[in-house]
């Protein structure tokens, strides 16, 4: 079982940045993945990234957030920059149990409970 924590939502205005972190409370080298779900809309991919550090975005966010990892301290972050409203949602860390998982919400395992992210 793998326990995931997000921390670093909030509120901002268009053109800011926030940065999202997500502790995984067990030892994990499979990918890892930022999702998120806007009220009224289904959960959608945003980036992910292997243990090897291979990353993979969603067009919407493509050029504007950065996910990295840290395996040895077992965190993911991501980097959100040149917000928009429409990033508005509630951001959730995700862990599958391959090594390589794309961006699909079946392919992941392993959820954390979400941080809200709020962009006016």
């Amino acid at each position: 079982q793998v326990q995931l924590v997000e921390s670093g939502g909030g509120s901002v205005q268009a053109g800011g940045s926030l940065r999202l972190s997500c502790v995984a409370y067990a030892y994990t080298r499979s990918s890892m993945g930022w999702f998120r779900q806007a009220p009224g809309k289904e959960r959608e991919g945003v980036a992910r990234i292997t243990a090897g550090g291979f990353t993979k975005y969603s067009d919407s966010v493509k050029g504007r957030f950065t996910v990295s990892r840290d395996n040895a301290k077992n965190t993911l972050t991501l980097q959100m920059n040149n917000l928009k409203p429409e990033d508005t949602a509630m951001y959730y860390c995700a862990a599958c149990r391959s090594f390589v998982c794309g961006l699909g919400v079946d392919e992941y395992n392993y959820w954390g409970q979400g941080t809200q992210v709020t962009v006016s």
